[in-house]
């Protein structure tokens, strides 16, 4: 059985979680607390970092990016990256904005500064971070809407891993409230058409202990 060592509130977990969904892969979803360091988890990666993939012949991957490639290539009957190298280059321009722009500007500052570092135990949210964050999401949604507008899906024509990206990032921002949806209509269709497909469900359904989601985060018509 292939293994999957992620955590609830990670994006880059997520992003691999709804690929192996979209891709229909099975696996077995394990949650990694990090900060206890296990030296099990710790001889898989010795970063220390999730997502890990176990494949079922034992083949273990690290890094969302070479865990996302590495399935692409391996489970071809439908690709999430493009048809084209044109389409794909847009791909992994959106992707590399998610995962490192917005997490940068957004994630971090929100997620990272709430939830992370009190599971970390490595001091009190910084205020100023998270005003940074609330503010800079406005720019991220404003370029979401924008891109939904020009196109069927925020890569192109067809649903995406630039979707995936996107919708990982805002999905752990959403668990906290702080996504503010009726400023943005156009990103707000957008994210409730991701919301809907099958392979987001099981995101939708995660409940962290001691910190319960707002109401409308499993709402498909929030």
């Amino acid at each position: 059985m292939r293994l999957l060592y992620h955590f609830w509130l990670s994006a880059p977990c997520r992003l691999v979680r709804l690929l192996l969904h979209e891709k229909r892969l099975d696996y077995k979803p394990v949650i990694e607390k990090v900060w206890e360091r296990r030296a099990d988890f710790l001889a898989l990666n010795p970063a220390g970092e999730v997502p890990v993939l176990v494949e079922p012949d034992g083949t273990t991957l690290t890094h969302p990016m070479v865990i996302t490639e590495f399935l692409e290539e391996v489970h071809t009957e439908r690709s999430l990256l493009g048809d084209d190298p044109l389409s794909r280059a847009e791909c992994r321009r959106l992707i590399a904005w998610f995962e490192t722009k917005f997490a940068r500007e957004v994630t971090d500052n929100l997620v990272g500064e709430k939830v992370m570092k009190r599971f970390l135990r490595i001091g009190q949210p910084n205020s100023e971070s998270i005003r940074a964050g609330l503010a800079n999401i406005h720019y991220h949604l404003d370029y979401i809407a924008y891109l939904s507008e020009t196109r069927n899906w925020l890569g192109g024509d067809e649903f995406s891993l630039a979707d995936i990206a996107a919708g990982a990032h805002l999905s752990v921002v959403d668990y906290l409230g702080d996504v503010p949806w009726d400023d943005h209509g156009e990103a707000r269709a957008w994210y409730q058409r991701l919301k809907s497909r099958p392979s987001f469900r099981p995101l939708l359904d995660d409940l962290i202990p001691g910190l319960p989601p707002p109401r409308h985060y499993a709402d498909l018509d929030f």
